[in-house]
């Protein structure tokens, strides 16, 4: 599966705002568009009752194969905390490739 299954806790989905996000998770998909995977996106307020500081969380599980690649982010704002999300996604996802190109190049005992 190629797409982003994206869940909204306590906070209302629009469609700007998922628009958003399948921009920013789906440039990450890029990276790895050949490979089989499937991603899941939450967004929400964890405290309702909370109005100031880091009151917005977004999270994404990046499954590649039987690799788990997770990522998550509080902050004030629920588009910084996406675009977090993505920035370390891509981190863990050049991490996995350099791993996964390092033991394709070892010799075989």
């Amino acid at each position: 599966m190629n797409g982003i299954i994206i869940n909204a806790k306590n906070i209302k989905l629009t469609p700007p705002l998922e628009v958003f996000i399948n921009q920013k998770i789906g440039s990450v998909l890029k990276i790895i568009k050949d490979w089989p995977m499937e991603i899941k996106v939450e967004v929400s307020r964890p405290s309702k009752h909370h109005a100031k500081g880091y009151v917005f969380y977004a999270e994404a599980n990046l499954k590649i194969g039987r690799t788990l690649l997770r990522a998550e982010a509080y902050h004030i704002d629920i588009r910084s905390a996406i675009v977090d999300v993505r920035n370390e996604l891509k981190i863990q996802i050049k991490k996995f490739k350099e791993k996964r190109s390092d033991s394709e190049r070892q010799p075989k005992k």
